[in-house]
This record gives C-alpha cells, structure tokens and sequence, in this order.
C-alpha cells in the first residue's frame, strides 16, 4: 500500500474505475451475444432489433478508451456481415 496521500487516492479511483469498465464490457458483452443468438437461431427480425443497442454499446466503449477501435469495428463488421448474409439467405429462398 502506498504511503503518499494522492497515490491512495489514485488506487482508490483506478479501482472504482476498474468495476465500472468491467460492468460496461460485460454489457456490451451479453449485447452482441444476443445478437449472434439470433442470427444463430435465423431470426433476423430480432437481430436486426437488437443489432442497434450493441453498435452503440460498442462504439461507447471506444469513446471512453475501454477498448480498441480496430477490435470495436472488427465486432461490428461482424454482426453485420451476419445480418447481411441472413438477408442474403432469405433473399435467394
């Protein structure tokens, strides 16, 4: 533990930021995973529905540093590759 007043008070903050990081990521998280639920299950309603919420979680985590832009535009093209080929499915049906 340290000695210096300010560097308590720092530990103390990394911390408190640490559980709200944590909190946002597992969001985010449980977000796109709905949506790869759905489109799993061929349901492109629902994922289409859903698809909004997780980009905009996913582009917060970007703008307050909590992660990557490559990996957050990596996760979104993913998502919507998915929806896209589902459409493209049901399209050719």
């Amino acid at each position: 533990m340290a000695n210096i007043k300010s560097q308590k008070k720092r530990i103390l903050i990394a911390e408190r930021n640490n559980l709200a990081n944590s909190s946002f990521k597992t969001r985010m998280r449980h977000a796109i995973k709905k949506v790869k639920v759905a489109l799993d299950a061929k349901d492109l309603a629902t994922a289409e529905k859903l698809l909004p919420e997780a980009v905009s979680l996913i582009d917060k985590s970007v703008k307050n540093g909590i992660q990557h832009a490559n990996t957050a535009a990596r996760q979104k093209s993913t998502l919507m590759n998915g929806i896209n080929a589902l459409k493209a499915e049901g399209e050719a049906k």
